[in-house]
């Protein structure tokens, strides 16, 4: 699934965002059973691989969480920017709605899925191999505990 930020805004590249997220998911990793199959964070979206009891709940709490906190740290050091982020109706809304999820449902399906993300760094130019992007499960010495299928 692909999470992405509204207006598509480079956000998470400073003021320690990028750990915002991982926290949240070592969380629901340690706390609800969520098995992180591989993963990729970049500027403005994030793509995720996992395993759930109840993906839908987590991307849920996943998403109200991340959004908080992100809230909280945009007010602190950004706060102009917390404009892109208000809605017609006036309310903050960080997170798009779609997520584009995809069931995997062999192993091939998965391999192209998760070698498609670990390429993504590579694509924009940010780094010459996925392996040196460090918010990736592609990096040995990732963020996160990574279970590959």
């Amino acid at each position: 699934m692909t999470l992405t930020v509204q207006r598509w805004y480079y956000l998470f590249d400073r003021f320690n965002r990028w750990q915002i997220l991982a926290d949240s998911l070592r969380y629901c990793q340690q706390q609800k059973g969520l098995e992180l199959n591989g993963y990729v964070f970049m500027l403005n979206h994030l793509h995720l691989i996992v395993t759930s009891p109840d993906v839908a709940g987590f991307l849920r709490d996943f998403k109200r969480f991340t959004s908080k906190k992100l809230k909280e740290n945009i007010e602190t050091h950004e706060s102009r920017v917390l404009e892109l982020f208000i809605d017609e109706s006036g309310k903050y809304h960080f997170w798009h709605d779609t997520n584009a999820p995809k069931k995997i449902e062999n192993p091939a399906f998965y391999l192209q899925k998760l070698n498609y993300i670990h390429e993504n760094p590579v694509r924009k130019g940010y780094v010459e191999r996925p392996e040196y992007w460090r918010w990736s499960s592609a990096n040995s010495s990732s963020a996160l505990v990574v279970s590959f299928l």
